[in-house]
């Protein structure tokens, strides 16, 4: 082989390699994902150290919940005409600031503060680091590259959230803010050093953004996120009771099989990063397909603990797998102006998260844990009609 063509392999394989600069936006996602999940492990410490009931407690999620959903599109309007990367660094700061009120918060009321002013970055924060990473990369690699800052919370789920809920148990719920805190930092120095300020070729106003937002085609895909959202958080918001009561496992082993769905959703996600650079709406009709036809068979399973494992790290690759589509189609439909369509899309995740819980404690009440999974099956098959509805809207227009 001569020096010119080894030089030009060599040259193909520099440019298909991710730049280093996405590792800092992962990492932040991963500090988002940790600060998100971290609480429901430790609700008992909380509440104990706070004289707050359980239930008083949980309201520490919702309102997390709620400030991802409002304040996401709120924010990225007031700050629209802010720099992409300095956007990045003052929300990391924002981030760094409700993450080290929640570790001193004397009061329960001041801890549900601190987490509101830690929402607001959530959602702007991921809408922006999905912007930025696709102008780091060619245009066949978008997808690989949402997914990649994605992984950032599927990866929390692995590591992140049962290391916080040791350190929360050994030294106290206070310290688990104060690690992510720590992370917050790290984040923003890897933000300001690395990433590059990205030259945007126009203003775009908050008119464009908005009427971006009302296209229908982003709009329905906004909400089939929501009910691939809701469909999930259906089931995953009461899967240790589900795998103690219908499965049979001890509360022991809940934390490993919990493990274990954090490295399939990590897996689903990045596989869905891959198949929506190849073709986005194809794979998302079939990746909604799978997931309603997965849950629906879970309802069988999970009379069994072997097949019940197996299905469940399906059902999380699977559920986890339309997020990077999702987010890059509604980009890709608002590429004249994508930033507060990708914030959006956090803002119906986070929606569907917590109608997903909500719908799933109803099905509770009336027909008890059994009924969850047609629940989320039902939530999923509506996922995928939507789906279906935009693609033949797409043909039509084309």
């Amino acid at each position: 082989m001569s020096n010119t063509a080894a030089a030009s392999i060599t040259q193909v394989k520099e440019k298909e390699r991710m730049p280093i600069s996405l590792m800092w936006l992962t990492i932040g996602a991963f500090a988002i994902g940790m600060t998100e999940f971290l609480v429901m492990g430790l609700l008992p410490n909380v509440a104990n150290d706070l004289s707050v009931t359980i239930p008083q407690a949980g309201q520490i999620i919702t309102s997390y919940a709620l400030g991802v959903a409002l304040g996401a599109p709120l924010l990225t309007i007031l700050t629209h005409s802010i720099a992409k990367k300095r956007l990045l660094i003052l929300l990391m700061l924002i981030f760094i600031l409700g993450n080290a009120l929640s570790m001193i918060a004397p009061t329960y009321p001041l801890l549900i503060t601190a987490r509101i002013i830690t929402a607001l970055a959530h959602g702007t924060f991921l809408g922006a680091g999905t912007v930025i990473a696709t102008h780091l990369v060619p245009a066949h690699r978008k997808g690989s590259a949402v997914a990649l800052v994605l992984a950032g919370l599927t990866i929390a789920n692995i590591v992140g959230v049962p290391l916080g809920t040791f350190i929360g148990q050994q030294y106290g719920w206070r310290a688990s803010f104060g690690v992510i805190t720590i992370l917050g930092f790290i984040a923003f120095l890897g933000i300001w050093k690395y990433i590059p300020k990205i030259v945007e070729n126009s203003h775009v106003s908050i008119k464009q953004e908005i009427k971006a937002v009302m296209k229908p085609q982003v709009l329905l895909m906004l909400v089939t996120g929501m009910f691939g959202c809701a469909s999930m958080f259906a089931m995953f918001t009461y899967i240790s009771p589900i795998l103690q009561q219908i499965s049979g496992f001890e509360e022991h082993s809940v934390t490993w099989i919990l493990v274990l769905f954090g490295i399939s959703v990590t897996i689903g996600n990045l596989i869905g990063g891959k198949l929506s650079d190849w073709k986005t709406l194809p794979y998302l009709i079939v990746n909604y397909a799978i997931l309603s036809i997965v849950l629906a068979i879970l309802s069988i399973t999970l009379q069994n603990p072997v097949l019940a494992i197996i299905t469940i790290f399906i059902w999380g690759a699977a559920a986890f797998s339309i997020f990077p589509g999702i987010q890059l189609r509604t980009m890709t439909l608002a590429s004249e102006a994508p930033m507060l369509v990708a914030t959006s899309n956090h803002s119906f995740l986070n929606m569907g998260n917590a109608s997903g819980a909500y719908l799933g404690g109803i099905v509770i009440t009336n027909m008890g844990l059994s009924g969850l999974p047609w629940l989320a099956s039902g939530l999923a098959f509506i996922g995928f009609i939507l789906i279906v509805v935009i693609y033949v809207m797409t043909k039509k227009s084309a």
